[in-house]
């Protein structure tokens, strides 16, 4: 039997990918519990840059959850476990101390659009839709993805999309900011994210992990105050670490060059 989940190291570059694409890489128990594993063993390695979590095949980026899986879910107390155990595997993507990329081979429909949305960016295949159709089933949003949409789109726009249950294009998915770009032709989903992450690459990781530490603070609602003592004590640990002086000497050599 395959893995449900593949997992490759790419130099500073984690690779994710969901592997049951004659499922549509359905988010069963098991698949959301080996993700929060894989994102939670991770965390700690300083030397990453990024993570790229996508899905196998071309149809399905995460067709939301395995409803045969959870058919068993019957009572509140047990929808209420399933809820929170899940939330806990996106949580660990959303905590992740860098920059996490959903790159979307196909549709990603129900569970399967919160967990996009419960990463930094989405970068999308040019036929790959994204819905959030709970509303289909007669449920809700359950594993935060309703908060990540309302952050991303705004409540109302959010509202609207939540109510319809409206499987959006690419093209209209990139202009609502739910997806950050598009693959311009069927085969360039590789080459346009190794593009978007070509900036990312050039930045040391603990100044990404600071960026990425700002970021989920202000997510998270922290006040102003804290806020600015956080950049603060970002700012100082990076100024005395050696890669800034490393950076600061080349430009100095350069400019001794210069003149």
């Amino acid at each position: 039997m395959p893995e449900e989940i593949l997992v490759e190291r790419q130099a500073t570059v984690l690779r994710v990918t969901l592997n049951r694409p004659e499922k549509h890489n359905a988010l069963s128990r098991s698949v959301l519990d080996g993700l929060r594993q894989i994102f939670e063993e991770n965390a700690g390695d300083e030397s990453l840059q990024a993570v790229v979590l996508s899905g196998a095949g071309d149809q399905s980026f995460a067709a939301g959850g395995d409803l045969k899986d959870l058919s068993v879910i019957r009572t509140l107390s047990q929808a209420r476990e399933m809820a929170e155990q899940a939330k806990s595997a996106l949580n660990a993507v959303r905590d992740f101390p860098v920059p996490v990329i959903a790159a979307l081979n196909g549709n990603a429909m129900g569970g399967g659009a919160e967990l996009a949305a419960a990463c930094d960016f989405r970068i999308a295949a040019m036929s790959a839709r994204i819905g959030f159709v709970q509303g289909r089933l007669n449920i809700s949003t359950a594993w935060g993805g309703g908060v990540d949409l309302m952050r991303l789109v705004g409540p109302d726009r959010a509202l609207h999309l939540l109510c319809s249950s409206e499987m959006l294009t690419p093209s209209r998915a990139l202009a609502l900011g739910l997806y950050d770009e598009v693959a311009k032709d069927v085969d360039g989903l590789a080459t346009t994210v190794d593009l978007f992450l070509q900036p990312f690459l050039r930045q040391v990781p603990q100044v990404l992990r600071t960026f990425k530490d700002m970021v989920k603070a202000a997510r998270r609602g922290d006040c102003l105050a804290d806020l600015h003592a956080l950049e603060t004590e970002h700012f100082a640990r990076n100024w005395v670490h050696p890669d800034h002086w490393a950076a600061a000497d080349k430009v100095f050599d350069k400019s001794k060059g210069e003149e």
